[in-house]
């Protein structure tokens, strides 16, 4: 069984008394600028559910679009990886849009462009490392996505899937993450539901948010026809 041995996405702990004092007080700066204190006023792919067992809700996923990378493991540092690269990419360091000029000469010149942040953040197990995700903002795909300049940096179009998902609050931690997949795998098994691929593990919140206001889920992808 995948094990998943998660951490916030900064780990900070080990610097420097006076490197990690600035580093931290910088990284509380970004964070409170760069994200929603709640998921409810954050933009989130559109679903719907179609069936509720228990504590799992099968939903079905509309299209949506992802910047992407893979990191090496362990799993808990790729968070810490994956995050900067990402996250640069999302907040301007891009080529843009390429804008033409209606004088002479006819010129293209790309504008960084800065993205909404949305939710979740996923990670799954990838071969290579550990394939860390954020979803795009709706009405921009990999056709019209500014261009990465970190060439790490993919985007690629989601199709639409139906998946069965557990949602939990609280720690990011080995044994609540372990606790709810087998909850999750157990509810499959007993409504004859098969799952296929690696487990999704998805976060919503930032990390100085409260541990039980945290909105975490676990996603496992159905076949369509079930």
């Amino acid at each position: 069984m995948l094990q998943f041995r998660h951490r916030p996405y900064f780990n900070v702990g080990r610097l420097n008394p006076i490197v990690n004092l600035a580093r931290r007080a910088m990284l509380t700066c970004f964070l409170l600028l760069s994200f929603p204190m709640s998921s409810h006023a954050t933009e989130e792919p559109d679903f719907k559910i179609v069936q509720t067992i228990g504590n799992v809700e099968v939903r079905e996923y509309a299209a949506y679009s992802v910047a992407e990378v893979v990191v090496p493991g362990p799993a808990e540092a790729a968070g810490n990886s994956a995050f900067p690269i990402l996250a640069g990419y999302i907040f301007g360091k891009n080529k843009g849009e390429r804008k033409l000029a209606m004088t002479a000469p006819v010129t293209q010149s790309p504008t960084p462009v800065k993205l909404e942040m949305t939710a979740p953040v996923t990670q799954s197990a990838a071969p290579g490392g550990f394939l860390v995700q954020f979803v795009l903002p709706k009405g921009v795909t990999s056709d019209n996505a500014p261009e990465p300049v970190d060439s790490r940096v993919i985007l690629r179009n989601i199709a639409p899937s139906r998946m069965a998902v557990i949602r939990y609050s609280g720690f990011w931690s080995d044994a609540n993450y372990l606790d709810h997949l087998q909850q999750l795998r157990a509810t499959l098994a007993a409504n004859g539901l098969q799952p296929k691929g690696e487990p999704v593990y998805s976060r919503y919140n930032a990390p100085f948010t409260p541990w039980f206001m945290r909105r975490n889920e676990i996603w496992l992808y159905l076949a369509s026809a079930q």
